[in-house]
């Protein structure tokens, strides 16, 4: 099948390539984002490739629907940039890769932690500049601490899992509930108790209308001063003008993310020679107790292999009639929800 793949680095190429040896796909990359602009670049391809900011809404996918477009092909687990109601009244199959590594994400929320909490970034400038003082370093201890983990899918899991093992007293909270988070010995609670009585908290929730600024100003009120937040789940979860309100007054102790809302026109490109025209972004980066990495919590090598692997895979099953186990339609997700 002749595929467009959008959102293209030097990396997307070689994992890519390498996975397609034994699907025979024809690939075009593009490294231009897939929006409602660039959309003539896919026309008449029967499917495309996408990442987490590349935009299918309504306008995008009826233009390509028009020119052949059978399917979209998420190079991600998360779905929420695509408007699958109009994927399916237009006959558009979506597919996703649910799950790499989620040992990669985790490992790097805990380095997020490790590093915030002990000022690892700051120590690093430092000591290369030959200053070797210990004021404004000063962190806690992990062990004996409250850790609130929002979302106990295998990331969550995980999460907790390390936690514990720091010591931790771990409090969970998802919609449905997961017999592991009572297995390694982890608590699940409201969502309400986790805000009030957690030291930190990680959000490992997927981005829908009920997660959408989850963490906003009523919630950070709820929570201890001083509280440390860490966000590698999706940028939309947290209002960042509340977290900024929070940090300001010392509510909010230390945020260490990996995600932002707005970071569609910041993440995956190199901006160090121009000025950056997010205010609240640029505001964020004055705090020295906000630690930001651009969206590499899943860059590793063993998830880049399994992410090109599955990807291709999806397009091949769809191509050759076989039933996707990682189709996502309106239903599932309706379905799923209802579960919970």
């Amino acid at each position: 099948m002749r595929v467009a793949v959008f959102s293209t680095k030097k990396y997307d190429r070689e994992f890519l390539t390498a996975a397609n040896d034994s699907h025979g796909h024809s690939l075009e990359f593009f490294e231009a984002r897939l929006t409602k602009a660039s959309a003539p670049l896919a026309r008449e391809f029967p499917a495309v490739c996408i990442f987490v900011n590349d935009v299918m809404d309504e306008a995008t996918l009826t233009d390509l629907a028009q020119h052949g477009l059978r399917v979209v092909a998420l190079r991600c687990a998360g779905f929420n940039n695509v408007d699958l109601s109009a994927a399916a009244r237009l006959g558009i199959q979506v597919v996703r890769v649910p799950a790499y590594s989620p040992h990669a994400v985790a490992e790097h929320t805990i380095a997020l932690l490790l590093a915030l909490n002990r000022r690892i970034h700051r120590a690093f400038s430092r000591v290369r500049e030959g200053n070797f003082s210990l004021d404004g370093l000063m962190g806690f201890d992990l062990h004996g601490k409250t850790a609130g983990v929002i979302g106990t899918g295998r990331i969550g899991i995980l999460i907790a899992q390390i936690l514990k093992g720091f010591g931790c007293n771990v409090l969970t909270f998802d919609v449905q509930q997961n017999s592991e988070v009572e297995r390694i010995g982890a608590q699940s609670v409201s969502l309400d108790e986790l805000i009030s009585q957690s030291d930190l908290i990680s959000l490992h929730c997927p981005l829908t209308p009920e997660t959408h600024h989850l963490i906003n100003s009523e919630s950070i009120g709820q929570m201890k001063r001083g509280v440390v937040l860490l966000n590698t789940s999706r940028g939309g979860i947290v209002d960042t003008d509340a977290v900024i309100a929070g940090l300001k007054t010392g509510q909010v102790g230390g945020l260490a993310i990996d995600v932002y809302e707005e970071e569609a026109d910041l993440f995956f490109e190199d901006l160090s020679s121009e000025v950056i025209h997010d205010d609240v972004f640029a505001r964020l980066l004055t705090f020295p107790n906000v630690l930001v990495t651009g969206h590499q919590a899943f860059f590793t090598q063993e998830a880049m292999e399994q992410i090109a692997a599955t990807t291709l895979s999806n397009i091949t099953e769809i191509e050759s009639g076989t039933d996707c186990p990682n189709t996502v339609t309106v239903d599932k997700v309706l379905n799923k929800t209802q579960a919970r």
